[in-house]
């Protein structure tokens, strides 16, 4: 990866529908040498996707929710199974440590977000934190 495939990744980041020609002006290349350069981030697996973001407010989600989750002994692969089934479960990462999973939970109430959590309760002992503001959005890391 260069300067210019970097370029092309951080525009990509803030507009991912940006237009081949739009972006080729931006980076000072031809389209279809832009255009080449996008085919091998794809293929190396640089670029994986890309998405649509929505916003969760406008859907009526006021709140969103990081929950630690330990499961009990013997649960582990229950707990996992059932965070996947869980619709208000929009992100969940394993890992080590005293809890096993964190993830990240949208519900339009509280009484949503109980009711989410409840299905947890035989299986997992579960630490909730309500998120106030996210001063750092998802992001690219340094691209080095």
């Amino acid at each position: 990866m260069d300067a210019i495939d970097r370029q092309i990744l951080t525009i990509l980041a803030g507009d991912a529908r940006i237009s081949l020609k739009a972006l080729s002006a931006q980076v000072g290349l031809s389209s279809p040498s832009t255009a080449e350069r996008l085919r091998r981030l794809e293929e190396n697996g640089v670029i994986e996707r890309y998405t649509l973001k929505v916003s969760l407010q406008a859907l009526g989600y006021s709140f969103q929710s990081l929950v630690r989750i330990k499961p009990l002994p013997g649960m582990l692969k229950k707990v996992e199974l059932m965070l996947q089934e869980i619709p208000e479960v929009i992100e969940c990462d394993k890992v080590t440590g005293e809890d096993c999973f964190i993830a990240r939970l949208v519900s339009h109430s509280m009484e949503q977000l109980d009711q989410a959590l409840d299905k947890l309760a035989e299986r997992a002992q579960c630490n909730t934190s309500i998120v106030k503001t996210t001063p750092v959005k998802r992001r690219l890391p340094p691209l080095l």
